[in-house]
């Protein structure tokens, strides 16, 4: 697609201050879902959402710096570290930031053995007829999480209903799984048709609209669609209706203009040492560091795609090896703040392919937001206010766009060619199945599991090159 604005390119500062914040509605509901989830599978209250959302935006800065700002994206908790963080929360404060020091340092030690072996090797490891279905991979296998948000199903009531029913930690993967076995209190018809109303929004502001509205697309849904929810709960409670309470005013009471979140490091300075001994460390190595290599295949991924839509090879310009250090290091930094390990967020990749904003001081305006927002009271109350249908409905359009980009990627690769058709299937079918490998502290997730086996049978069978 075309850019309206390159990386290096400025918009307007007015402007430019509606495009963070658009960025910001983009990656925020899973940023903070992370820190939501973690406190209530672990019994603890460890993590905080502020704290988490400025862990972000510090991590973000972070990354933007080390990859000399020609990447445009934005870090967010990432949610492959919700089993580790809750085993994490034994060892208190210190354990949860140890492990992400760990995580952090393994993408460091990758970057250090690309840097040598220079990246000539991931572009013949991943040609377009294994990165694409990859890509693609990873906003499909999103598209439970959108759907569970608008049918309220992901909101904090709804979580907390089902725990009861379910055995395990519950995570974005398994959350699906979770609702069906335990009582689907959350469902409302009311909240997927106000979803459904944000995804329409959306849609009519970026292919209706004028050229204003066609840049704030998620801002246009998700007010609109705010302000349609706020009617429809003033008057549900003042007819006393309870399906038509969808906004939950309950986030305001008690609000403070002003408060100093819960930070990890502060956590640390106050709360005893938890690590008695160097087991207690190892343990902590084996809950997050193999966690960090099964997340490079998604960081690979991530990076391939937002390449494919500014038109840059972010692989070889600013390099892998920056990447991964901008993203470890900005794992270890948003973890001293937020306890939560980031990551590169698909949503924000979405929402650059959608705008056609590609602009780093977007991004930047973006973290800054994270940051001063997160000391913001009624900012907090006003985001655990918004329905989740609402998210999840705006959240079909930045999905669908990750999906997209992949199958795009897949045009130059010859389909008629079985050997490139079991390549494909190889990845997608395992991945949206829910193929996921366990060996007891350590998950390998749906999509790794689908990139695994891709390029072993692309390995194997297909030894073309790197073109597809």
């Amino acid at each position: 697609m075309k850019l309206v604005y390159d990386i290096n390119q400025k918009p307007p500062f007015r402007k430019n201050l509606f495009y963070g914040l658009q960025q910001l509605l983009a990656i925020m509901a899973a940023t903070l879902l992370v820190p939501v989830l973690v406190n209530i599978n672990s019994g603890t209250a460890y993590m905080s959402q502020p704290a988490a959302l400025c862990g972000a935006g510090f991590g973000t800065l972070w990354y933007l710096l080390i990859t000399r700002r020609q990447s445009p994206v934005f870090l967010g908790s990432s949610f492959a570290f919700i089993s580790p963080l809750i085993g994490a929360t034994a060892f208190g404060y210190l354990g949860i930031f140890l492990g992400a020091v760990f995580a952090g340092l393994v993408y460091v030690v990758i970057a250090l053995i690309v840097r040598a072996t220079g990246s000539a090797w991931v572009n013949r490891l991943l040609p377009p007829v294994v990165i694409g279905p990859t890509v693609a991979l990873i906003g499909l296998s999103l598209c439970g999480s959108a759907v569970n948000n608008i049918a309220n199903l992901n909101g904090d009531h709804a979580v907390l209903s089902i725990v009861e029913g379910f055995e395990g930690a519950i995570t974005a993967e398994n959350l699906s799984e979770a609702v069906q076995i335990g009582s689907v209190t959350g469902y409302s018809l009311v909240h997927i048709l106000l979803g459904v109303f944000a995804f329409l929004m959306t849609v009519w502001a970026s292919v209706k609209g004028g050229k204003r509205l066609k840049m704030i697309p998620f801002i246009i849904g998700i007010a609109s669609a705010y302000i349609v929810g706020l009617v429809m709960t003033l008057i549900g409670n003042a007819a006393n209706i309870p399906a038509l309470q969808v906004v939950d005013l309950s986030a305001y009471q008690g609000m403070q203009i002003f408060s100093v979140p819960d930070f990890t490091f502060l956590g640390m300075f106050r709360e005893p040492s938890k690590i008695k001994s160097f087991s207690d460390v190892l343990n902590i190595f084996v809950l997050f560091a193999p966690v960090a290599f099964v997340t490079l295949a998604e960081h690979i991924a991530d990076h391939k795609n937002l390449s494919s839509i500014i038109e840059r090879d972010l692989i070889t310009s600013p390099g892998l090896d920056k990447t991964l250090i901008g993203d470890g290091v900005g794992s270890v930094i948003g973890s001293f703040f937020g306890g939560c390990p980031n990551t590169t967020y698909g949503e924000s990749v979405g929402c650059v392919a959608i705008t056609g904003n590609a602009s780093i001081s977007t991004i930047v305006i973006a973290a800054v937001y994270c940051i001063l927002l997160s000391f913001f009271g009624p900012f907090t109350a006003f985001v655990n206010s918004i329905p989740a249908c609402i998210t999840g409905g705006v959240c079909i359009a930045l999905y669908g766009f990750i999906a997209v980009s992949g199958l795009k990627m897949l045009q130059p690769v010859d389909l008629n060619d079985n050997r490139n058709l079991f390549v494909v299937a190889a990845i997608l079918v395992p991945g949206i199945g829910g193929l996921t490998l366990n060996f007891e502290h350590i998950t390998v997730s749906a999509i790794a599991t689908g990139l695994i086996m891709g390029i072993i049978v692309n390995v194997i069978f297909n030894r073309k090159t790197s073109k597809g």
